[in-house]
């Protein structure tokens, strides 16, 4: 192993659990760290992604939540901080926040005005050297779908998997035959480089392509089922993996539907936990909502049938 790790099997994005007043429940936190990495098979936990309301936390607040989350399980597992910046600078200054928090990996996100305008590759380069040659940690690609715009296409992702700091891609196509053509650019460019899914609502197509794990938020609500299914894929037992795959298909109908992760559907996932009792409450920080109404019932039914229903649905949270 190089000076930078890397990080494999499954790999729970988590959420942030929220006092009445907004503030982050630490202790809530605190718990859900250490349920998750009590579970066999976990290999690593994800603060500030995308399901733990990135964009809703101060700077100051992300540094926090990985410094909790650090302080939690004790260096039982690697914390990955996720990073997400608009500006090569920027990313820099929370990339060396994250590691004085704790973090010893960083999941670095696209500059989101690339959504709007694009991008060249050598602006995407330039990010993540900056990011690298500041915090000198491992740093995970976070691959946006195709359809976007700051979507790294396969010669791009071959660059930086070259990078001496990247050694693993969380990997988000949500485009199959691109998703094969990635995959490939990845395994040439550096076949060490580990290969993480993020395609919450496709685990079982995206994991028997060749991954080396997932990267997702669904794995802080059913670690065990997600833990279970790669295991299967990894012993070649597609019959069981499948069964599997039945199982978890209804609870991934009522948190994504027809959707993929988002704010409404990150909501929804909180809501399944706190639900099930795998968390406090399903509060998210304004805009966002959690679901009421026929969604909140969707979801009640989908624990319901699978038996993991703790409480009954109420408007409230």
């Amino acid at each position: 192993m190089g000076p930078y790790p890397s990080f494999r099997g499954i790999v729970p994005a988590m959420p942030v659990p929220f006092r009445t007043d907004y503030s982050i429940d630490e202790d809530e936190l605190r718990r859900l760290a250490q349920w998750l990495a009590g579970h066999p098979g976990i290999g690593g936990l994800v603060t500030n992604g995308h399901t733990g309301e990135v964009f809703s936390l101060r700077p100051e607040e992300r540094a926090r939540v990985t410094r909790v989350v650090g302080d939690a399980v004790g260096g039982r597992l690697p914390v990955i901080s996720g990073v997400c910046a608009e500006s090569p600078a920027e990313a820099a200054d929370h990339a060396v926040a994250a590691k004085e928090a704790g973090a010893v990996g960083l999941l670095v996100m696209p500059a989101h005005h690339w959504l709007r305008f694009g991008m060249e590759p050598e602006h995407v380069i330039e990010h993540f050297t900056r990011v690298g040659e500041a915090a000198q940690v491992s740093l995970v690609v976070h691959v946006y779908p195709a359809w976007t715009k700051a979507n790294y296409p396969p010669s791009l992702l071959a660059e930086l998997v070259r990078l001496p700091w990247v050694t693993a891609v969380k990997i988000g196509t949500r485009e199959m035959s691109q998703y094969d053509r990635d995959l490939r650019a990845i395994r040439e460019a550096d076949p060490d480089c580990s290969i993480l899914t993020c395609h919450d609502e496709y685990l079982l197509p995206t994991m028997v392509q060749g991954v080396d794990g997932a990267l997702v938020g669904f794995a802080s609500f059913i670690p065990e089922m997600i833990v279970e299914l790669y295991e299967a894929v990894c012993d070649g037992d597609l019959k069981r993996a499948r069964q599997i795959h039945f199982r978890i298909y209804p609870l991934k109908e009522a948190v994504y539907g027809r959707d993929e992760p988002s704010g409404a559907a990150h909501a929804r996932l909180k809501t399944a936990m706190w639900l099930s009792g795998r968390l406090n409450s399903n509060r998210m920080r304004p805009p966002i909502r959690p679901p009421r109404g026929e969604a909140l019932e969707r979801i009640a039914g989908a624990l319901r049938a699978a038996g993991l229903l703790q409480k009954a649905p109420e408007a409230g949270t």
